[in-house]
Protein backbone atom coordinates (compact mmCIF):
# COMPACT_ATOMS: atom_id res chain seq x y z
CA UNK A 1 0.00 0.00 0.00
CA UNK A 2 1.10 3.57 -0.69
CA UNK A 3 1.52 5.55 2.50
CA UNK A 4 0.59 9.19 3.09
CA UNK A 5 4.29 10.07 3.36
CA UNK A 6 5.03 8.63 -0.07
CA UNK A 7 2.15 10.56 -1.63
CA UNK A 8 3.29 13.77 0.11
CA UNK A 9 6.83 13.48 -1.24
CA UNK A 10 5.68 12.48 -4.71
CA UNK A 11 3.33 15.44 -5.10
CA UNK A 12 5.99 17.73 -3.65
CA UNK A 13 8.37 16.61 -6.40
CA UNK A 14 5.71 17.38 -9.00
CA UNK A 15 5.61 21.03 -7.88
CA UNK A 16 8.86 22.19 -9.46
CA UNK A 17 10.88 25.05 -8.10
CA UNK A 18 12.36 27.78 -10.28
CA UNK A 19 15.63 25.91 -10.94
CA UNK A 20 13.61 22.90 -12.08
CA UNK A 21 11.60 24.86 -14.61
CA UNK A 22 12.70 22.84 -17.64
CA UNK A 23 11.64 19.58 -15.98
CA UNK A 24 8.27 21.13 -15.25
CA UNK A 25 7.85 22.18 -18.89
CA UNK A 26 8.60 18.65 -20.12
CA UNK A 27 6.13 17.25 -17.57
CA UNK A 28 3.43 19.61 -18.78
CA UNK A 29 4.15 18.62 -22.39
CA UNK A 30 3.76 14.98 -21.38
CA UNK A 31 0.43 15.68 -19.69
CA UNK A 32 -0.88 17.72 -22.64
CA UNK A 33 0.36 15.07 -25.09
CA UNK A 34 -1.52 12.29 -23.34
CA UNK A 35 -4.62 14.48 -22.99
CA UNK A 36 -4.65 15.36 -26.71
CA UNK A 37 -3.86 11.78 -27.71
CA UNK A 38 -6.73 10.33 -25.68
CA UNK A 39 -9.14 13.06 -26.81
CA UNK A 40 -8.19 12.69 -30.48
CA UNK A 41 -8.51 8.91 -30.36
CA UNK A 42 -11.98 9.08 -28.77
CA UNK A 43 -13.16 11.76 -31.24
CA UNK A 44 -11.90 9.95 -34.34
CA UNK A 45 -13.27 6.57 -33.25
CA UNK A 46 -16.63 8.15 -32.41
CA UNK A 47 -16.84 9.90 -35.78
CA UNK A 48 -15.95 6.71 -37.65
CA UNK A 49 -18.49 4.73 -35.63
CA UNK A 50 -21.11 7.37 -36.34
CA UNK A 51 -20.18 7.48 -40.02
CA UNK A 52 -20.57 3.70 -40.33
CA UNK A 53 -23.83 3.64 -38.36
CA UNK A 54 -25.36 6.47 -40.40
CA UNK A 55 -24.35 4.95 -43.72
CA UNK A 56 -25.60 1.55 -42.63
CA UNK A 57 -28.97 2.91 -41.48
CA UNK A 58 -29.49 4.79 -44.74
CA UNK A 59 -28.30 1.98 -46.99
CA UNK A 60 -30.54 -0.51 -45.21
CA UNK A 61 -33.36 2.02 -45.04
CA UNK A 62 -33.40 2.48 -48.82
CA UNK A 63 -32.34 -1.02 -49.90
CA UNK A 64 -33.55 -4.38 -48.68
CA UNK A 65 -31.66 -6.68 -46.35
CA UNK A 66 -31.94 -9.54 -48.84
CA UNK A 67 -32.89 -9.38 -52.51
CA UNK A 68 -34.13 -12.05 -54.92
CA UNK A 69 -33.47 -11.67 -58.65
CA UNK A 70 -34.13 -13.93 -61.60
CA UNK A 71 -31.46 -15.60 -63.68
CA UNK A 72 -32.70 -13.69 -66.74
CA UNK A 73 -32.99 -10.34 -64.96
CA UNK A 74 -36.75 -10.47 -64.41
CA UNK A 75 -39.10 -12.21 -61.96
CA UNK A 76 -42.35 -13.39 -63.61
CA UNK A 77 -44.93 -14.54 -61.09
CA UNK A 78 -43.37 -12.32 -58.44
CA UNK A 79 -46.55 -12.12 -56.35
CA UNK A 80 -46.48 -15.88 -55.74
CA UNK A 81 -42.81 -15.73 -54.72
CA UNK A 82 -43.47 -12.75 -52.45
CA UNK A 83 -46.34 -14.60 -50.81
CA UNK A 84 -44.14 -17.61 -50.01
CA UNK A 85 -41.19 -15.70 -48.58
CA UNK A 86 -43.44 -13.37 -46.55
CA UNK A 87 -44.42 -16.37 -44.40
CA UNK A 88 -40.83 -17.04 -43.29
CA UNK A 89 -39.86 -16.23 -39.71
CA UNK A 90 -37.97 -12.96 -39.40
CA UNK A 91 -39.35 -11.37 -42.59
CA UNK A 92 -41.04 -8.04 -41.84
CA UNK A 93 -41.84 -6.90 -45.38
CA UNK A 94 -41.52 -8.02 -49.02
CA UNK A 95 -41.24 -5.37 -51.74
CA UNK A 96 -41.44 -6.08 -55.51
CA UNK A 97 -39.35 -3.51 -57.37
CA UNK A 98 -38.72 -2.47 -60.95
CA UNK A 99 -35.35 -0.76 -61.24
CA UNK A 100 -33.80 0.92 -64.24
CA UNK A 101 -31.36 3.60 -65.35
CA UNK A 102 -32.68 6.69 -67.11
CA UNK A 103 -31.58 10.06 -68.38
CA UNK A 104 -33.53 12.85 -66.69
CA UNK A 105 -33.97 16.27 -68.30
CA UNK A 106 -35.64 19.42 -66.99
CA UNK A 107 -35.08 23.16 -67.35
CA UNK A 108 -32.30 22.63 -69.85
CA UNK A 109 -30.32 20.31 -67.56
CA UNK A 110 -29.73 16.57 -68.09
CA UNK A 111 -28.20 13.92 -65.82
CA UNK A 112 -28.41 10.21 -65.13
CA UNK A 113 -30.81 8.86 -62.49
CA UNK A 114 -31.93 5.56 -61.02
CA UNK A 115 -35.66 4.85 -61.12
CA UNK A 116 -37.19 2.52 -58.55
CA UNK A 117 -40.75 1.47 -59.11
CA UNK A 118 -42.65 0.27 -56.03
CA UNK A 119 -46.11 0.40 -54.54
CA UNK A 120 -47.06 3.33 -52.31
CA UNK A 121 -47.78 1.03 -49.34
CA UNK A 122 -44.31 -0.50 -49.68
CA UNK A 123 -42.82 3.00 -49.74
CA UNK A 124 -44.60 3.84 -46.48
CA UNK A 125 -43.60 0.54 -44.85
CA UNK A 126 -39.96 1.65 -44.89
CA UNK A 127 -39.57 4.03 -41.92
CA UNK A 128 -36.63 5.94 -43.41
CA UNK A 129 -38.56 6.68 -46.61
CA UNK A 130 -41.85 7.35 -44.83
CA UNK A 131 -40.21 9.98 -42.61
CA UNK A 132 -38.16 11.51 -45.43
CA UNK A 133 -40.94 13.33 -47.31
CA UNK A 134 -40.16 17.06 -47.04
CA UNK A 135 -42.62 18.48 -49.56
CA UNK A 136 -45.81 17.11 -51.08
CA UNK A 137 -47.51 13.80 -50.34
CA UNK A 138 -48.00 10.33 -51.77
CA UNK A 139 -51.70 10.82 -52.57
CA UNK A 140 -51.14 11.29 -56.30
CA UNK A 141 -48.26 8.81 -56.24
CA UNK A 142 -50.64 6.18 -54.90
CA UNK A 143 -52.95 6.85 -57.89
CA UNK A 144 -50.07 6.26 -60.29
CA UNK A 145 -49.68 9.91 -61.24
CA UNK A 146 -46.28 11.47 -60.63
CA UNK A 147 -42.86 10.68 -59.20
CA UNK A 148 -40.93 11.35 -55.99
CA UNK A 149 -37.43 12.89 -56.23
CA UNK A 150 -34.71 13.82 -53.72
CA UNK A 151 -33.93 17.31 -52.47
CA UNK A 152 -30.55 17.44 -54.21
CA UNK A 153 -32.12 16.13 -57.41
CA UNK A 154 -34.75 18.89 -57.26
CA UNK A 155 -32.15 21.53 -56.48
CA UNK A 156 -29.90 20.40 -59.32
CA UNK A 157 -32.73 20.46 -61.87
CA UNK A 158 -34.42 23.55 -60.43
CA UNK A 159 -37.62 21.67 -59.65
CA UNK A 160 -40.48 22.27 -57.24
CA UNK A 161 -43.79 20.49 -56.64
CA UNK A 162 -45.84 20.16 -59.80
CA UNK A 163 -42.89 20.69 -62.19
CA UNK A 164 -42.36 18.08 -64.87
CA UNK A 165 -39.32 15.92 -65.58
CA UNK A 166 -38.69 14.05 -68.81
CA UNK A 167 -37.25 10.57 -68.31
CA UNK A 168 -35.50 8.82 -71.20
CA UNK A 169 -34.97 5.06 -71.01
CA UNK A 170 -32.04 3.53 -72.92
CA UNK A 171 -34.18 0.45 -73.54
CA UNK A 172 -35.75 1.76 -76.72
CA UNK A 173 -38.79 0.79 -78.71
CA UNK A 174 -38.24 -0.95 -82.03
CA UNK A 175 -39.66 0.96 -85.03
CA UNK A 176 -39.28 0.64 -88.80
CA UNK A 177 -36.71 3.40 -88.57
CA UNK A 178 -34.68 1.69 -85.85
CA UNK A 179 -34.71 1.65 -82.06
CA UNK A 180 -36.13 4.81 -80.55
CA UNK A 181 -35.49 5.58 -76.82
CA UNK A 182 -38.66 5.64 -74.75
CA UNK A 183 -39.45 9.02 -73.22
CA UNK A 184 -42.17 10.18 -70.89
CA UNK A 185 -42.79 13.29 -68.82
CA UNK A 186 -43.75 12.93 -65.15
CA UNK A 187 -44.86 15.60 -62.63
CA UNK A 188 -43.09 15.82 -59.27
CA UNK A 189 -45.62 15.06 -56.52
CA UNK A 190 -43.24 14.83 -53.54
CA UNK A 191 -39.65 15.58 -52.56
CA UNK A 192 -37.74 13.44 -50.05
CA UNK A 193 -34.48 13.77 -48.12
CA UNK A 194 -32.81 10.80 -46.42
CA UNK A 195 -29.58 12.67 -45.62
CA UNK A 196 -27.31 10.66 -47.94
CA UNK A 197 -26.26 12.69 -50.97
CA UNK A 198 -26.10 9.74 -53.38
CA UNK A 199 -29.75 8.87 -52.78
CA UNK A 200 -31.01 12.45 -52.52
CA UNK A 201 -29.31 13.39 -55.80
CA UNK A 202 -29.97 10.43 -58.09
CA UNK A 203 -32.94 8.32 -56.90
CA UNK A 204 -36.39 8.69 -58.46
CA UNK A 205 -39.33 6.73 -57.04
CA UNK A 206 -42.17 5.79 -59.35
CA UNK A 207 -45.39 3.77 -58.89
CA UNK A 208 -44.78 0.09 -59.63
CA UNK A 209 -47.43 -0.17 -62.37
CA UNK A 210 -46.09 2.96 -64.07
CA UNK A 211 -42.51 1.65 -63.93
CA UNK A 212 -43.59 -1.70 -65.38
CA UNK A 213 -45.20 0.10 -68.28
CA UNK A 214 -42.34 2.55 -68.80
CA UNK A 215 -39.61 -0.12 -68.81
CA UNK A 216 -41.83 -2.68 -70.60
CA UNK A 217 -41.86 -5.14 -67.70
CA UNK A 218 -45.60 -5.85 -67.76
CA UNK A 219 -46.45 -8.60 -65.30
CA UNK A 220 -42.93 -8.87 -63.95
CA UNK A 221 -40.35 -7.04 -61.82
CA UNK A 222 -36.57 -6.89 -61.71
CA UNK A 223 -36.21 -8.00 -58.08
CA UNK A 224 -37.88 -8.58 -54.72
CA UNK A 225 -36.41 -6.97 -51.61
CA UNK A 226 -36.92 -8.47 -48.15
CA UNK A 227 -36.67 -6.56 -44.89
CA UNK A 228 -35.72 -8.64 -41.85
CA UNK A 229 -36.32 -8.06 -38.16
CA UNK A 230 -32.57 -8.56 -37.58
CA UNK A 231 -30.37 -7.40 -40.50
CA UNK A 232 -27.29 -9.03 -38.96
CA UNK A 233 -28.90 -12.45 -39.56
CA UNK A 234 -29.16 -11.87 -43.33
CA UNK A 235 -26.34 -14.27 -44.22
CA UNK A 236 -27.84 -17.07 -42.12
CA UNK A 237 -31.27 -16.38 -43.60
CA UNK A 238 -30.20 -16.82 -47.25
CA UNK A 239 -29.95 -20.69 -47.23
CA UNK A 240 -33.49 -21.00 -45.86
CA UNK A 241 -34.73 -18.50 -48.42
CA UNK A 242 -33.04 -20.48 -51.22
CA UNK A 243 -34.84 -23.62 -50.09
CA UNK A 244 -38.22 -21.85 -50.22
CA UNK A 245 -37.88 -20.08 -53.60
CA UNK A 246 -36.16 -23.04 -55.25
CA UNK A 247 -33.53 -23.11 -58.02
CA UNK A 248 -33.20 -20.56 -60.82
CA UNK A 249 -32.95 -17.48 -58.61
CA UNK A 250 -30.05 -15.40 -57.37
CA UNK A 251 -29.99 -14.29 -53.74
CA UNK A 252 -27.91 -11.45 -52.29
CA UNK A 253 -27.74 -10.10 -48.75
CA UNK A 254 -26.76 -6.53 -47.91
CA UNK A 255 -23.36 -7.59 -46.60
CA UNK A 256 -22.47 -9.18 -49.94
CA UNK A 257 -23.58 -6.15 -51.93
CA UNK A 258 -21.68 -3.66 -49.75
CA UNK A 259 -18.79 -5.87 -48.60
CA UNK A 260 -16.01 -3.82 -50.22
CA UNK A 261 -17.40 -0.57 -48.84
CA UNK A 262 -17.74 -1.68 -45.23
CA UNK A 263 -14.45 -3.61 -45.36
CA UNK A 264 -12.70 -0.42 -46.44
CA UNK A 265 -14.31 1.45 -43.52
CA UNK A 266 -13.17 -1.25 -41.08
CA UNK A 267 -9.58 -1.21 -42.38
CA UNK A 268 -9.48 2.60 -42.23
CA UNK A 269 -10.84 2.54 -38.69
CA UNK A 270 -8.21 0.06 -37.50
CA UNK A 271 -5.38 1.97 -39.18
CA UNK A 272 -6.51 5.26 -37.64
CA UNK A 273 -6.66 3.63 -34.21
CA UNK A 274 -3.08 2.40 -34.62
CA UNK A 275 -1.76 5.73 -35.89
CA UNK A 276 -3.43 7.80 -33.18
CA UNK A 277 -2.21 5.41 -30.49
CA UNK A 278 1.31 6.53 -31.43
CA UNK A 279 0.45 10.01 -30.10
CA UNK A 280 -0.15 8.52 -26.66
CA UNK A 281 3.00 6.43 -27.00
CA UNK A 282 5.10 9.52 -27.78
CA UNK A 283 3.62 11.28 -24.73
CA UNK A 284 4.51 8.22 -22.64
CA UNK A 285 8.13 8.53 -23.76
CA UNK A 286 8.01 12.15 -22.65
CA UNK A 287 7.01 10.89 -19.20
CA UNK A 288 10.12 8.69 -19.17
CA UNK A 289 12.41 11.57 -20.14
CA UNK A 290 10.90 14.02 -17.65
CA UNK A 291 11.03 11.47 -14.81
CA UNK A 292 14.63 10.49 -15.58
CA UNK A 293 15.61 14.17 -15.39
CA UNK A 294 13.66 14.50 -12.14
CA UNK A 295 15.51 11.53 -10.66
CA UNK A 296 18.84 13.08 -11.63
CA UNK A 297 17.84 16.40 -10.12
CA UNK A 298 16.53 14.84 -6.90
CA UNK A 299 19.51 12.54 -6.39
CA UNK A 300 20.61 14.25 -3.17
CA UNK A 301 17.08 14.21 -1.77
CA UNK A 302 16.77 10.50 -2.56
CA UNK A 303 20.07 9.80 -0.81
CA UNK A 304 18.99 11.74 2.28
CA UNK A 305 15.68 9.88 2.38
CA UNK A 306 17.55 6.59 2.19
CA UNK A 307 19.86 7.56 5.07
CA UNK A 308 16.80 8.51 7.13
CA UNK A 309 15.36 5.02 6.73
CA UNK A 310 13.41 5.08 3.46
CA UNK A 311 13.59 1.72 1.71
CA UNK A 312 14.16 1.10 -1.99
CA UNK A 313 10.49 0.12 -2.31
CA UNK A 314 9.41 3.46 -0.84
CA UNK A 315 11.58 5.40 -3.29
CA UNK A 316 10.27 3.29 -6.16
CA UNK A 317 6.66 4.00 -5.17
CA UNK A 318 7.33 7.73 -4.76
CA UNK A 319 8.65 8.15 -8.28
CA UNK A 320 6.09 5.76 -9.72
CA UNK A 321 3.39 8.03 -8.30
CA UNK A 322 4.97 11.12 -9.88
CA UNK A 323 5.05 9.54 -13.33
CA UNK A 324 1.69 7.81 -13.08
CA UNK A 325 -0.01 10.99 -11.84
CA UNK A 326 0.87 12.74 -15.10
CA UNK A 327 -0.69 9.88 -17.07
CA UNK A 328 -3.80 9.68 -14.92
CA UNK A 329 -4.51 13.43 -15.01
CA UNK A 330 -3.83 13.62 -18.76
CA UNK A 331 -6.06 10.61 -19.44
CA UNK A 332 -8.97 11.93 -17.34
CA UNK A 333 -8.90 15.39 -18.95
CA UNK A 334 -8.40 13.86 -22.39
CA UNK A 335 -11.39 11.54 -21.99
CA UNK A 336 -13.57 14.42 -20.81
CA UNK A 337 -12.42 16.63 -23.71
CA UNK A 338 -12.93 13.86 -26.29
CA UNK A 339 -16.42 12.92 -25.10
CA UNK A 340 -17.51 16.58 -24.92
CA UNK A 341 -16.17 17.26 -28.42
CA UNK A 342 -17.81 14.14 -29.87
CA UNK A 343 -21.20 14.95 -28.32
CA UNK A 344 -21.16 18.49 -29.75
CA UNK A 345 -19.29 17.80 -32.99
CA UNK A 346 -22.10 18.91 -35.31
CA UNK A 347 -22.42 22.28 -33.50
CA UNK A 348 -18.64 22.68 -33.68
CA UNK A 349 -18.73 21.93 -37.41
CA UNK A 350 -21.44 24.54 -37.94
CA UNK A 351 -19.40 27.09 -35.99
CA UNK A 352 -16.31 26.36 -38.09
CA UNK A 353 -18.37 26.68 -41.29
CA UNK A 354 -19.67 30.05 -40.10
CA UNK A 355 -16.19 31.30 -39.22
CA UNK A 356 -14.44 30.10 -42.38
CA UNK A 357 -17.31 30.64 -44.79
CA UNK A 358 -16.72 27.22 -46.35
CA UNK A 359 -18.33 23.78 -46.19
CA UNK A 360 -15.94 21.70 -44.08
CA UNK A 361 -18.05 18.54 -44.34
CA UNK A 362 -19.30 18.47 -47.93
CA UNK A 363 -22.16 16.02 -48.45
CA UNK A 364 -21.02 15.32 -52.02
CA UNK A 365 -17.68 14.06 -50.72
CA UNK A 366 -18.68 12.38 -47.45
CA UNK A 367 -22.15 11.12 -48.57
CA UNK A 368 -23.87 12.45 -45.42
CA UNK A 369 -25.35 15.90 -44.86
CA UNK A 370 -24.34 16.00 -41.18
CA UNK A 371 -21.17 15.04 -39.34
CA UNK A 372 -22.12 12.00 -37.25
CA UNK A 373 -20.53 10.75 -34.02
CA UNK A 374 -21.42 7.66 -32.03
CA UNK A 375 -19.62 7.17 -28.71
CA UNK A 376 -18.95 3.52 -27.94
CA UNK A 377 -18.52 3.17 -24.17
CA UNK A 378 -16.46 0.01 -24.61
CA UNK A 379 -14.02 1.80 -26.91
CA UNK A 380 -13.76 4.76 -24.54
CA UNK A 381 -12.92 2.44 -21.65
CA UNK A 382 -10.39 0.64 -23.86
CA UNK A 383 -8.67 3.92 -24.81
CA UNK A 384 -8.55 5.03 -21.15
CA UNK A 385 -7.10 1.71 -20.00
CA UNK A 386 -4.55 1.74 -22.80
CA UNK A 387 -3.42 5.28 -21.94
CA UNK A 388 -3.16 4.41 -18.25
CA UNK A 389 -1.22 1.24 -19.00
CA UNK A 390 1.28 3.09 -21.20
CA UNK A 391 1.66 5.78 -18.53
CA UNK A 392 2.26 3.19 -15.80
CA UNK A 393 4.77 1.32 -17.94
CA UNK A 394 6.58 4.59 -18.71
CA UNK A 395 6.82 5.33 -14.98
CA UNK A 396 8.46 2.02 -14.04
CA UNK A 397 11.97 2.60 -15.40
CA UNK A 398 12.57 6.07 -13.81
CA UNK A 399 11.17 4.77 -10.50
CA UNK A 400 13.41 1.69 -10.66
CA UNK A 401 16.41 3.90 -11.45
CA UNK A 402 15.62 6.14 -8.46
CA UNK A 403 15.34 3.12 -6.17
CA UNK A 404 18.72 1.83 -7.36
CA UNK A 405 20.61 5.02 -6.45
CA UNK A 406 23.36 4.37 -3.90
CA UNK A 407 23.22 7.09 -1.18
CA UNK A 408 26.93 6.58 -0.38
CA UNK A 409 27.98 7.37 -3.94
CA UNK A 410 25.65 10.38 -4.16
CA UNK A 411 26.76 11.95 -0.85
CA UNK A 412 30.44 11.03 -1.00
CA UNK A 413 31.62 14.42 -2.23
CA UNK A 414 28.94 16.55 -0.54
Amino acid sequence: MISAFERLVAFRYLRARRQEGFISVVTWFSLIGIMLGVATLIIVMSVMNGFRAELLSRILGINGHVEVTGATGTLPGFDAIAGKVAKLDGVTSVTPIVEGQVMATANGYAAGALVRGLRAEDFMHRPLLAKSIKLGSLDKFDKGDGIVVGTRFARRFGLSLGDKVKLISPQGTATPFGTVPRTKTFPVVAIFEVGMSEYDASFVFMPLATAQLFFQYEGTVTKIELMLSDPDQAQRFVPELARVVGPGYRLFDWQQKNSSFFTALKVERNVMFLILTLIILVAAFNIISSQVMLVQDKGKGIAILRTMGATRAMILRIFFITGASVGVVGTVFGAALGITFAVNIEKIREAIDALTGSDVFSAEIYFLSQLPAKIDSTEVVLVILMALLLSFLASIYPAWKAARLDPVEVLRYE
